[in-house]
């Protein structure tokens, strides 16, 4: 009988593993053996026809704290992620409260909200670019009735971020609103009748019972948007390429500048070592303490 069990124990085991096998395989090869590589290549310099690569150990990553433009780019995505991801939460949140209501053409409200999502980033990009065009452009139209003055709005250091931030919250609040929508739906409806026969309001129904039953979500929701803020590239492409003055580069965009524009893939990879290592602190952050507050058990 042992000898049985352990035969079905391992047979288990196996079939467990060639389960497993296509997404390990999967991982190792594009996930894995790329960050192993991006990490070892960032502790050696440039490889040149005459010069092979030589160990530098730690010198790329002092190399960029001391590039006044690491910290512009840092503050930049700091700033970026700091409205970006309240807002579009805030914004989500507050769509899916009124698509879940009885609202007439709560179809075509949902499929309003859900419409910007759908859009590619480039087509996106390309609209809002002609939203902000400098005395044509559907914004400075709007502004001209007011008699306000042309803004050239992607071309100032102290409107470009901003304009970027505006496009990343209309394209995001959408998809973030169809979580929500759904952790909505799962809330069983006799929780609101008898937070209405203890007499509370809206309000105290919504802090005491709402909010915390949404949490989960709002946390995956949370994880998703700071994951999106370090990997913005696609808006910067079409509407302002990191200028003006390096008032809108953000990481991603400046890690393929370095290795695809200036051919500095040492640095490079040790500015895409230092994201994944605040991206796995995050997630450390994520599993050990938000998980544990968040969940009922």
């Amino acid at each position: 009988m042992d000898q049985i069990a352990v035969y079905q124990k391992r047979r288990q085991s196996l079939y467990g593993w060639m389960l497993a096998a296509p997404a390990l395989i999967l991982l190792t090869i594009f996930a894995f053996i790329p960050t192993i590589t991006t990490v070892w290549s960032s502790f050696f310099s440039s490889e040149t026809a005459r010069l092979p690569a030589a160990f530098t150990g730690l010198g790329n990553y002092s190399d960029l704290i001391n590039d006044p433009a690491f910290w512009t780019v840092v503050r930049n995505n700091a700033v970026y992620a700091g409205v970006t991801i309240p807002f579009s939460i805030a914004i989500a949140l507050a769509m899916a409260l009124w698509a879940n209501a009885s609202i007439p053409l709560r179809g075509i409200v949902r499929g309003a909200y859900f419409t910007p999502t759908m859009l590619p980033m480039i087509a996106a990009a390309n609209i809002w670019l002609f939203f902000y065009t400098p005395g044509l452009g559907v914004i400075d139209s709007i502004t001209s009735l007011f008699g306000i003055a042309p803004t050239n709005w992607l071309g100032q250091p102290g409107t470009a971020l901003w304009a970027v931030i505006v496009v990343t919250i209309w394209k995001e609040a959408g998809f973030f609103m169809i979580f929500y929508l759904a952790a909505l739906q799962t809330i069983p409806p006799d929780l609101k009748e008898a937070a209405a026969i203890e007499g509370a309001g809206r309000i105290s129904y919504a802090r005491r019972v709402l909010f915390p039953l949404l949490m989960p979500t709002t946390a995956f929701i949370f994880i998703n948007a700071l994951i999106n803020s370090v990997k913005l590239i696609d808006h910067l492409f079409i509407l302002t390429k990191g200028g003006p003055n390096n008032a809108t580069k953000l990481v991603l965009y400046w890690i393929w500048e370095m290795a695809f524009a200036y051919f500095d893939r040492p640095h490079a990879a040790a500015m895409t070592a230092l994201v994944l290592l605040a991206l796995g602190a995050v997630a450390v952050f994520q599993f050990r303490v938000l998980d544990r507050r968040i969940h009922y058990r």
